[in-house]
């Protein structure tokens, strides 16, 4: 075995060991780099070289501000308004409550971009509402964590800011916004036909109507809600500022409207809500410098281009490929978080499906989704976990309750990983 199989060998099962052993992730990427580096007598400044490189961006800046908006509305009462706004729609139908939590989801994610923050915001109001209704809690659970991914994939998705990052910075980020969109929609039809089919087997009745002299409010507070992710995605899209302007705008009128115009909170808690958001970029920050390292010794043992040789004698066969591609990813999603995997797999896959034709820009989105149900799944399955807690019932039976809607966003991501114009159709328009 040559050093550069054994340095292979080295990186991958020190990674592995460390993540046995209950290692933070970042520290488990810079470990296996520094003994890796050891064993080629690679000078160790290039570990500190790399990390400090990886995060030298300019377009890094978009995920503190996009996290900072997220918490500070995620804070006050918009959950409950964006609620209403999606009961106004689509709560007159039966199951109308699982509906309006699809459709709730769908736009509390179009403004934080995360799965967590949807299933926390939203499913603290939806999950006890629905159980007040006669929904069963284990079905309410369900339904609200399979919902609350779509945050992973509807922009401003700041994992899709990672990817655009782990990938070089390379792939523009207003084209992974526009390829989101129309994917993010069928997941949420997708949920709410097959809530429509649970509502008619097990007998669950329709939402309460609205007040026809609640409307008006409703919609002001809704569209003042949603003006969050206007500003975000119109001035992207627009090309009036960048994504990381956009980001500090956003901010910006997140704070007036939380803090003085619905007043939700008073505005000593701006102080923990900052500590937070504080805590949670560190985090990101660290493990972005941590993968930026990994991925250079990646590189430098050409670890990519071995993978995308070595599945190319599997099959060349796009077809086969890429579904290959898509079980890795799911299991791989189970055991770990979306951040880490988003920062380790983009630099080793992109090569490959790049190989057999698939654009960027693509993969950027199938990688999302991949990531997005593996939060659904255990051992770790942060999403699923935060819900059971919120429904106060035992991992396994939200994992049974969930399985349905699992097998629906499974189904498409197939749709979408075969069918790439579903995807591209936006970003081939606009440019």
């Amino acid at each position: 075995m040559d050093s550069t199989a054994i340095a292979t060998c080295i990186l991958a099962g020190s990674f592995i060991l460390f993540v046995l052993l209950r290692f933070p992730i970042a520290l488990g990427l810079a470990g296996s780099s520094i003994l890796t580096l050891l064993y080629l007598k690679v000078p160790l400044a290039t570990v500190g070289q790399t990390m400090i490189q990886g995060m030298n961006s300019y377009s890094l800046l978009t995920i503190p501000f996009f996290i900072l908006a997220g918490q500070i509305m995620s804070e006050g009462k918009m959950a409950l308004r964006l609620i209403n706004l999606a009961q106004l729609f689509v709560g007159g139908i039966r199951g109308g409550l699982a509906m309006v939590n699809c459709v709730a989801c769908m736009f509390f994610g179009n403004i934080s971009g995360s799965a967590i923050a949807d299933v926390s915001s939203i499913g603290s109001v939806m999950i006890p509402s629905m159980k007040k209704k006669g929904y069963d809690t284990d079905y309410s659970v369900g339904v609200t964590v399979s919902s609350a991914i779509q945050g992973v994939v509807v922009p401003p998705s700041h994992n899709l800011v990672l990817y655009s990052l782990a990938a070089g910075g390379g792939i523009s980020i207003t084209s992974l916004f526009l390829a989101g969109i129309v994917p993010g929609i069928l997941m949420c039809i997708s949920l709410m036909a097959t809530s429509y089919v649970f509502a008619v087997k097990r007998g669950y009745e329709k939402g309460d109507p609205v007040s026809r002299k609640d409307i008006p409010r409703i919609l002001r507070d809704g569209f003042m809600s949603l003006l969050t992710a206007v500003i975000i995605l119109g001035g992207i899209f627009s090309g009036w500022f960048t994504a990381t302007e956009s980001g500090a705008i956003a901010c910006l009128y997140a704070f007036v409207l939380t803090f003085f115009i619905y007043r939700d909170i008073p505005l000593k808690r701006m102080t923990v809500i900052l500590k937070r958001t504080f805590r949670t970029v560190s985090m990101v920050l660290f493990l972005i410098a941590a993968s930026a390292a990994f991925s250079w010794v990646l590189a430098y043992l050409q670890v990519p281009g071995m993978i995308t040789d070595w599945m190319l004698t599997i099959s060349d066969n796009p077809i086969l490929i890429l579904l290959i591609i898509n079980v890795v990813l799911l299991l791989l999603g189970a055991p770990m978080d979306m951040a880490p995997l988003i920062l380790i797999m983009t630099p080793i896959l992109l090569p490959v499906v790049t190989s057999i034709g698939m654009d960027p820009v693509h993969f950027g989105i199938i990688l999302m989704l991949n990531l997005g149900i593996g939060l659904l799944t255990p051992p770790v399955g942060t999403v699923l976990f935060v819900g059971a807690a919120i429904g106060n019932i035992s991992i396994s039976q939200a994992t049974k309750a969930m399985m349905p809607f699992f097998y629906v966003l499974c189904i498409v991501l197939l749709i979408l990983t075969y069918i790439p114009g579903i995807v591209m159709w936006l970003p081939n328009l606009v440019q």
